[in-house]
């Protein structure tokens, strides 16, 4: 998800753990609620939030799971590992989910990951096996390199490092756009057009929203929503609309929408409330809720504890 940024660790009682809990996994709960008890948990980031958060994976709603999978790669415990390698293991779980849990064992990483992922590398999903490609390449660098750390301004455990000291936008442009290229070199020009953060650069990443790969348009939109930027409206305003684009995709642009919110973005999202498509009518209503939250100038999406505590 595009938008909401985690916070320090947030302190709280195991009590108020397990209802946060009880609140996500509430399925009669509105989903937007739900999401912002999620978000609460990831922000305090102990071993019961991720239990409380493993515990929700049987719910109907490949959305939330889809988020669940990218919350606990964020939270980077070991302790999320065994959950994340039972959704991946689960060919009956919905792609977007299974490749969620692939890129959050890649941001956890080490070698009890590496030798998970392995398994599913020639796996008949493309957005799984792609990802599972990107997952091991990350890995890979991170032992090459010791003691690298990812240092994001958007605060986000991403699954490619920039590339240190290259502000070129053109070659990055290039190899953006190159599908000759690994997926890994691909996303790592990704990341350094988005920390440049120039008309120029975002200019550049909307391009790859005609990329071939699902995965990577998907991520184009995701990168997008963390810049935050009017600039990127038009470009994911249109693979939204359009209804032969894959829905993993179309789900990512409308929360990079709701991310970038503006009264436009509101009016763009409400258009699709009742999409065919369950996880761009639900990734809608989530964004819809983002988009106010940014209007109106709040700072913090997940601070809600005490508010969804009081509905539980």
């Amino acid at each position: 998800m595009s938008a909401p940024s985690p916070k320090e660790n947030v302190a709280v009682s195991e009590d108020e753990v397990k209802k946060l809990g009880e609140f996500l996994r509430n399925e009669t709960n509105p989903l937007k609620a739900r999401f912002r008890a999620l978000f609460t948990l990831r922000n305090i980031n102990n071993l019961l939030a991720i239990q409380q958060i493993g515990d929700c994976f049987s719910d109907p709603s490949a959305l939330l799971k889809h988020e669940l999978a990218y919350c606990l790669g964020q939270m980077q415990s070991h302790e999320a590992i065994p959950i994340l390698a039972s959704v991946l293991n689960n060919l009956e779980e919905h792609p977007m989910v299974r490749h969620e849990a692939a890129e959050a064992l890649g941001a956890i990483g080490g070698e009890d990951c590496l030798q998970i992922l392995k398994k599913y590398s020639q796996d008949k999903v493309t957005e799984v096996a792609e990802t599972v490609e990107l997952a091991l390449a990350r890995i890979c660098h991170v032992q090459e390199y010791a003691n690298l750390k990812q240092s994001s301004p958007y605060f986000s455990v991403d699954p490619a490092f920039p590339l240190k000291g290259c502000s070129d936008v053109e070659l990055l442009t290039t190899m953006l756009m190159n599908e000759k290229l690994s997926l890994y070199q691909r996303y790592q020009a990704m990341f350094t057009l988005r920390d440049l953060a120039t008309p120029e650069s975002i200019e550049a990443i909307g391009k790859g929203l005609k990329a071939s790969s699902a995965l990577f348009r998907h991520e184009i939109a995701f990168v997008l929503g963390q810049l935050q930027n009017s600039q990127s409206i038009e470009v994911l305003t249109e693979n939204l609309k359009d209804l032969g684009e894959n829905e993993m995709v179309r789900h990512e642009c409308a929360e990079a929408l709701g991310a970038i919110g503006t009264k436009e973005c509101e009016a763009i999202l409400k258009e699709f409330l009742a999409d065919e498509k369950r996880v761009v009518k639900e990734s809608c209503e989530v964004a819809l809720d983002i988009c106010e939250y940014e209007m109106n100038g709040n700072f913090q999406y997940a601070d809600g504890l005490q508010t969804i505590l009081k509905q539980s």
